[in-house]
């Protein structure tokens, strides 16, 4: 079930950015069953254990889908920004620019791997992979 808190920042948007957000938001539910999903540093963010894996914002591009884990799904797609992190995006400015196969892909590829965001303050920075 989807969070009323993402659902108002979804009906925030401009009419283009609502329909990319709300599909978005509806395919990432469906495919991430286990999941807790909440507005976490103001952008609706879907978390598994704890972990955060998947989250989307608006900025100055488009609406930004991130990928926790991104960078290790090897997805010519999905751009990955450098540093020492794990995450990587991809921008979207029209609900029909939304490829569901590949979101599906990315979201199976979500669950495979996972870096430990979770205990990321514990580690010092340090990054591990759990999955």
């Amino acid at each position: 079930m989807i969070n009323p808190d993402i659902v108002d920042y979804n009906g925030n948007q401009s009419d283009s950015d609502n329909a990319i957000c709300t599909l978005l938001s509806k395919i990432i539910d469906a495919e991430l069953e286990n999941s807790e999903n909440k507005i976490w540093h103001a952008h609706p963010v879907w978390f598994l254990d704890g972990n955060p894996i998947v989250g989307y914002s608006k900025q100055k591009k488009g609406i930004r889908l991130m990928f926790w884990s991104g960078k290790s799904f090897n997805e010519e797609k999905l751009i990955v920004e450098g540093g020492k992190f794990q995450d990587a995006s991809i921008f979207f400015n029209d609900q029909s620019e939304i490829d569901e196969a590949d979101l599906k892909r990315w979201l199976e590829k979500s669950v495979e791997i996972q870096w430990d965001y979770k205990n990321i303050v514990k580690r010092k920075g340090d990054l591990i992979r759990l999955k």
